[in-house]
């Protein structure tokens, strides 16, 4: 956690407080399979409202289920279906007070989405970036706190301001490493930019995680997630949303300082690169353009 993390823990304990102590309506994305899911059980089991968003519809609708809670589909290869979501969203959900932005996942060969980006780009950090800033006035209103998987991969991250993603350089890992690195930016250029006006957010590791991530990629990743002697060195999906639901479930300013990365329901170590404020309004300034915000969509 940099100086300016520190410096915000207390910044809007008051007003988060009374209203996340109680009940609280929970968005997920990614949450038909993996630590989504498993935060989704949890949270549910708490008593809060939680409401699952998947790729898959009929995955989505086999967590949402049993659950009894509401479920939509959305693909993030595709802005189109974040920018119906976020419609659907805000027509069906009076209120939201945690957007979960767990959607992701690292692939094999480098593929041009519909949409003309680079597929983990546009995944891991496009697609959330929009669907935050299409809910940003909701979230406002509301007093939303915004949580974003990220992963210790975001130390091979290499994004920089002068060229933000070199796609010549591409493989899987530094894909993936660029994206989990946006992740962060992102989450502390939420904090930076809307803090004061009463958003809260929070970027997290959830730990090398036995699920059916990285299984369309043949990198090692895929032999560490896949084989029997990889998944043994994992912990449970449970196990690895502990520290989601720990965020969902807690207040900014109380358990937890806006604009942090977390692991183990504690602060963690991030990339130095992290607090480049360069890098991090480049991202900004670069990223609106990228999936059609207009000037009217507050940006910073």
């Amino acid at each position: 956690m940099d100086q300016h993390d520190e410096q915000r823990t207390d910044v809007g304990a008051d007003r988060h407080d009374g209203q996340r102590n109680g009940r609280r309506t929970v968005v997920i994305t990614g949450a038909s399979d993996g630590i989504g899911a498993a935060a989704a059980r949890e949270l549910t089991a708490r008593g809060h409202d939680v409401v699952v968003v998947g790729r898959s519809g009929e995955k989505t609708a086999a967590v949402a289920g049993p659950l009894g809670v509401r479920h939509f589909t959305a693909d993030f290869a595709r802005l189109d279906d974040v920018r119906r979501l976020a419609r659907e969203l805000q027509a069906s959900v009076p209120r939201i007070d945690v957007l979960v932005n767990n959607a992701g996942g690292i692939f094999d060969r480098r593929e041009l989405t519909p949409d003309g980006h680079e597929l983990t780009w546009q995944v891991n950090h496009l697609a959330p970036f929009l669907l935050t800033h299409l809910l940003l006035d909701r979230l406002l209103a509301d007093g939303a706190a915004v949580l974003t998987t990220s992963s210790v991969a975001a130390h091979l991250g290499r994004l920089s301001p002068e060229t933000l993603v070199d796609h010549r350089r591409w493989s899987p890992q530094r894909a993936y490493g660029d994206t989990k690195l946006a992740n962060i930016l992102f989450t502390r250029g939420l904090d930076r930019r809307y803090g004061p006006l009463g958003l809260t957010a929070a970027a997290f590791h959830p730990g090398g995680v036995a699920t059916n991530f990285a299984s369309g990629t043949t990198t090692a990743l895929r032999f560490l997630y896949r084989t029997r002697l990889g998944r043994r060195l994992m912990i449970t999906p449970e196990q690895g949303a502990e520290t989601l639901v720990w965020l969902a479930d807690g207040a900014a300013g109380r358990d937890w300082g806006s604009g942090g990365y977390y692991e183990k329901k504690r602060p963690a170590r991030a990339p130095s690169r992290a607090a480049d404020d360069a890098l991090a309004d480049t991202l900004w300034q670069r990223s609106p353009e990228l999936v059609g915000l207009t000037p009217g969509h507050r940006a910073g």
